[in-house]
């Protein structure tokens, strides 16, 4: 008996299309309800708004990964630019896969085919941001070529901050 073989498909989404619309929202709530996500659901108008929000941003790029046909991963990136190289960038602001699908290398895929992408896109660097104990995500990004950047003194790096601006019209 031959053994079952997996098909792993990384496809970058187009959001004209109905089942890439569908497959974002219920990757983006899959990984919302993750304790390295948000930790719980999002609001049902946020999932009714994602996929308009995202074809309204400019620089939206996302790319979707399917085992035997069924979302299983997703990268959410936005184009960046950075101006010390006078060069486009590419942020993963979120990278995801299914709970049953870890350590398949779904995820080392995905990130593959962002950087294919940012390539393509003459682009200087990938970024992304990670939960500091998330350590899983921490060796994978380690694994692909990622380091912690720190910019400044080597005494006096810089550190990542937000400011939630709160609820916006709309």
């Amino acid at each position: 008996m031959a053994p079952d073989v997996v098909t792993l498909e990384i496809i970058q989404a187009d959001l004209d299309r109905d089942e890439h619309q569908r497959d974002v929202v219920a990757m983006t709530a899959a990984y919302a309800l993750d304790p390295m996500g948000n930790g719980g659901p999002l609001p049902p108008e946020t999932l009714e708004r994602l996929v308009d929000a995202l074809r309204a941003h400019p620089t939206t790029l996302i790319f979707l990964a399917y085992v035997e046909g069924r979302a299983v991963g997703i990268a959410t990136c936005f184009l960046g630019f950075s101006t010390f190289a006078a060069r486009p960038l590419v942020n993963v602001h979120d990278l995801a896969v299914l709970p049953a699908h870890r350590g398949t290398g779904v995820a080392t895929r995905l990130l593959e085919a962002v950087e294919t992408k940012a390539r393509q896109l003459g682009c200087c660097k990938l970024t992304l941001e990670v939960l500091e104990h998330n350590e899983r995500a921490r060796r994978l990004y380690h694994r692909v070529g990622f380091s912690q950047m720190i910019s400044g003194a080597p005494v006096s790096g810089s550190l990542f901050y937000g400011k939630t601006l709160g609820k916006t019209l709309g």
